[in-house]
């Protein structure tokens, strides 16, 4: 049989093998997932942030781009962005394609008091309860990623062990999908997880869409001010950036010009 034809598909079958050969009993997990210390709000963060808001990243490498940040401190760039006036953070955690692990999320955290977002590929119950486990506030789900059925599954167990959820889309018909299990937050990822081009259009295109009282933030394609600026115009919450600010020289004045903008 050949391999999987795409990063998202290399991706997704490398986490489901890995959440099918899973060991541990989910009613253990559930257990420590639903008592954890109370999560901070990444929704509440974000509606309450004065003009555009940042969600900044932490990410060493990408499957398209190679090493991005290898050797850095997550916890001295944490402290970086929260200087800058990031309203929120986000951390992969993923290790194999892109260089994460739950221990770069935990520096992160610990060393400021804004919510964290684990940035991975949610598949399976297991991920859910890991994320809360592991400190983080809210957690990822790919409409891209997902059937109907675990989309709506995962949403809601999220919610039951205290994570708020972002929900991603890349398209209309995806933004259709996530609409019907009521999201707090959308994110429009102007990155094609097929191809992982960008389409710089794609945000301000599908966020067209999206309801009054849904949190809109645009991923992926914003290099600096000017384009947080368009998306800010397109009535966009927040941006979540990563590869502009990991590979700045100043990631806390790179933040603080995204929060100008």
């Amino acid at each position: 049989m050949p391999p999987p034809a795409t990063y998202l598909d290399r991706i997704l079958a490398a986490h489901r093998f890995a959440a099918s050969a899973d060991p541990r009993p989910l009613d253990r997990l559930l257990d420590q997932a639903r008592f954890q210390p109370r999560a901070r709000s990444f929704a509440a963060s974000l509606a309450a942030s004065e003009g555009l808001a940042v969600v900044a990243e932490i990410k060493r490498r990408s499957p398209s781009k190679g090493e991005l940040a290898p050797d850095l401190d997550p916890a001295a760039l944490a402290t970086a962005y929260a200087a800058g006036g990031a309203t929120c953070l986000s951390v992969l955690t993923d290790r194999d394609f892109f260089g994460g692990s739950p221990e770069d999320l935990q520096a992160a955290r610990a060393a400021t008091d804004v919510p964290v977002l684990r940035k991975d590929f949610t598949v399976a119950p297991a991920d859910v309860c890991d994320a809360r486990i592991m400190g983080a506030d809210a957690v990822l789900l790919i409409v891209g990623a997902l059937d109907d059925g675990e989309l709506r599954d995962l949403h809601a167990l999220a919610g039951e062990v205290g994570l708020e959820v972002l929900v991603e889309v890349h398209d209309e018909a995806e933004l259709d999908r996530a609409l019907a299990i009521g999201p707090t937050l959308v994110g429009v990822n102007q990155r094609d997880l097929v191809t992982f081009e960008v389409d710089r259009e794609r945000a301000a295109r599908v966020g067209k869409a999206i309801p009054p009282g849904v949190i809109r933030v645009a991923e992926s394609g914003i290099d600096g001010p000017d384009d947080a600026a368009v998306l800010r115009d397109a009535g966009f919450d927040a941006v979540l950036v990563g590869e502009a600010l990991v590979r700045s020289s100043d990631p806390a004045a790179a933040v603080a010009a995204l929060r100008s903008a």
